[in-house]
């Protein structure tokens, strides 16, 4: 092995979306390459490209012009189109002779697999390990692959101020916070849904709600159903916030709404369970693998504003309620934190380098604990 400077700092290429200097929020892919690269790891980061088809001939391109640079090369694979790039770069490791281990992102993956089982498990079958965020992910796609890692997202939790929750909240000001993008996906116009049968008992209920808008209509037909309600007072809409004012942001919330048609392991619901917010969520997808309702989170049926409303109605009468899922929220996302998913990172990357491109890796050693 001779690109890394060491057998216990691999070099590695890291392909993903790296798109935080065009104004997006990092993704963890980001923040891993850093924490590496602070250890002293040699990291090859592809692609900053803000169009997609620049983004994938950047991938091909670094992935065959730096193989003398690193030793494994980490791949996220989406569903949709974004899941030809993990096949162009595939094949290109394949070519130079490099191992590769794939990270499963997406609660529409499960879907996308099912209608292209050939093409996904001849995918999954050329790595030498493949890793899932969520025991949804992991679970759903054992059938094309199953020998799956569950590493989960991580989060630097020190980050985020924790304060138990447990509010009364008829002498107080309910502050409700919803965290995705505006988008069909999120189903953002049900948040003035489930706080508008509040705002009688509760007038001074605030909703914010926090997301770039990804331009389908999404942000509009929100705003015209706050006004359709009569709730439009009672909301605050906020066109996203850089990722480090996110703690603050919700720091100062009571509740998280999440009104999602599908999810996997959304990281906003990890930092909103960090900073001991009560966690009201639709049971979409891989929430309830992630949330235990009734034990750390309320969860109510896809589409469904009225028992969103109930649930929300619950926590804001129910103090003990409160306090209990907002101190239990906290204790399981402890399992989420950098300081454990890390050395996982690391052993693993470690792993893949030394048994090169022709075997599969995974075995009890490395699956660690499961969050």
């Amino acid at each position: 092995m001779t690109p890394g400077d060491s057998p216990q700092r691999p070099g590695v290429l890291m392909v993903g979306n790296f798109l935080s200097r065009h104004g997006a929020n990092p993704s963890v892919g980001e923040d891993l390459a850093h924490r590496l690269r602070e250890l002293r790891w040699d990291v090859i980061t592809t692609s900053h490209r803000r169009l997609r088809p620049w983004r994938l001939a950047d991938m091909v391109i670094t992935t065959l012009r730096r193989h003398r640079r690193y030793d494994v090369a980490q791949v996220d694979v989406f569903s949709g189109p974004a899941f030809r790039w993990a096949e162009a770069v595939t094949a290109c490791l394949r070519v130079v002779g490099k191992p590769v281990i794939f990270t499963l992102h997406g609660g529409e993956l499960p879907a996308f697999a099912r209608r292209h089982p050939q093409r996904v498990k001849a995918l999954l079958r050329h790595a030498a390990a493949v890793t899932a965020p969520s025991p949804y992910l992991a679970d759903a796609l054992r059938p094309w692959r199953e020998d799956l890692l569950l590493l989960p997202n991580p989060l630097e939790l020190e980050r985020y101020p924790f304060r138990p929750r447990g509010p009364s909240q008829k002498s107080l000001r309910p502050r409700v916070v919803w965290l995705r993008a505006f988008h069909r996906t999120y189903r953002p116009e049900l948040a003035p849904q489930a706080i508008a049968p509040l705002v009688a008992d509760y007038p001074e209920l605030q909703l914010e709600m926090i997301g770039p808008d990804k331009g389908d209509g999404s942000l509009q037909a929100t705003e015209a159903k706050a006004r359709e309600l009569g709730v439009q007072d009672n909301l605050r809409i906020v066109p996203g916030v850089p990722k480090s004012e996110v703690p603050q942001r919700l720091a100062a919330a009571d509740l998280f709404l999440n009104t999602t048609d599908a999810d996997n392991t959304p990281v906003s619901i990890l930092e909103a369970l960090a900073c001991g917010l009560c966690i009201v969520s639709t049971n979409a997808g891989g929430l309830p693998k992630l949330l235990s309702d009734g034990e750390d989170a309320l969860l109510a049926p896809v589409g469904d504003a009225e028992a969103l409303s109930a649930a929300l109605r619950r926590l804001l009468e129910d103090p003990g309620l409160a306090t209990r899922l907002s101190a239990a929220g906290r204790t399981k996302v402890e399992a989420f934190d950098w300081n454990r998913v890390l050395p996982r990172w690391q052993q693993l990357l470690r792993a893949a380098a030394q048994a090169g491109p022709k075997r599969s890796l995974v075995s009890d050693s490395l699956s660690g604990d499961s969050p």
